[in-house]
């Protein structure tokens, strides 16, 4: 099938999602591409931080943005890009079975957290298992944690949890830090993180009552050794850092050395004129949903300037 827009947003999360209501109130009838629905918020389970919400789940906070888009007037299609061509206007992506004709496109493919791999990971996520200290810490209150991770952003969230929880155990698969000196001399004169090094977690262990599901112990392996240990906690929270969801764009927009999309500090327009990026897919350092709620309204306000220009 044929769909002709004058704005095509590309990804369902919150920013996508910002992006459609404020094109949407701006009669640019604009076609909201969902690949993952919801983005990295519909995995977390309680959300605390989200203006106007006292606590809300992720899935839910989600399904409000996506369907208040729809009633806007963003028609919403469940789909998975395959190919874009940026090399002409009007823009044409294309799926496996449907092409996208568009007069400017906006970007908000998000950016997903990196993961172990081990053993109750998966089942544990939202459930005790977390990629964002700031956006999960308050629930750890007095509690005990472990970050994973050995540079900047690792440090920083045993740093800031440290101010929140009981004990922070910092876990690293190498003797040596790749953060910053500064950070580590900082983290060196916390009393109550304690660094464990050279180890590797290597199962999350946990249980159900009826409140629900929660973390309660992980395998710790020396990575010098061989030997492993059970140490009891109530949360993980890996920080090995993201990888921002760009392999559609590769070679045909400028992304910086770690894959994000380089954009405009004011208008988050792209090296493409007529394409724009919100979110997590060019922001790699804050990891807000707010912060891309927000980016997408720059987006939205932008290409409604750029089309009535032209």
């Amino acid at each position: 099938m044929e769909y002709k827009t004058k704005c095509l947003i590309i990804g369902s999360g919150v920013a996508g999602c910002t992006a459609g209501i404020y094109t949407a109130r701006a009669n640019l009838n604009p076609i909201l591409i969902c690949g993952e629905i919801g983005g990295q918020l519909a995995t977390t389970s309680d959300v605390e931080n989200f203006p106007g919400f006292e606590l809300i789940k992720g899935s839910e906070l989600t399904d409000k943005m996506r369907n208040q888009a729809e009633k806007c007037g963003a028609k919403i299609v469940m789909d998975l890009l395959t190919d874009i061509d940026f090399s002409k206007r009007p823009f044409v992506a294309k799926s496996g079975s449907n092409t996208y004709i568009t007069d400017s496109i906006i970007i908000a493919t998000g950016a997903q957290a990196r993961w172990l791999g081990v053993k109750g990971e998966n089942e544990y996520k939202g459930y005790g298992v977390s990629a964002c200290a700031v956006c999960d810490g308050n629930f750890f209150r007095n509690k005990v944690v472990a970050v994973v991770g050995g540079g900047n952003s690792a440090i920083t969230e045993a740093i800031y949890l440290s101010t929140i929880a009981k004990k922070v155990y910092l876990v690293h698969r190498n003797n040596n830090f790749k953060a910053e000196q500064v950070l580590i001399d900082k983290l060196n004169k916390i009393e109550n993180i304690e660094k464990k090094i050279p180890y590797s977690i290597d199962e999350i262990f946990g249980e159900e009552d009826a409140l629900g599901k929660f973390v309660n112990a992980v395998n710790l392996k020396n990575n010098e050794t061989n030997e492993v240990e059970k140490l009891n906690l109530d949360g993980v929270f890996i920080a090995i850092g993201h990888q921002p969801s760009t392999k559609l764009f590769k070679d045909k927009i400028n992304l910086n050395e770690r894959g994000y999309i380089i954009t405009d500090p004011i208008t988050k327009q792209t090296s493409i004129e007529g394409v724009f990026a919100c979110g997590d897919v060019q922001d790699e350092f804050h990891k807000q949903a707010v912060v891309a709620c927000g980016t997408g309204c720059v987006c939205a306000l932008e290409v409604e300037r750029y089309l009535s220009k032209k």
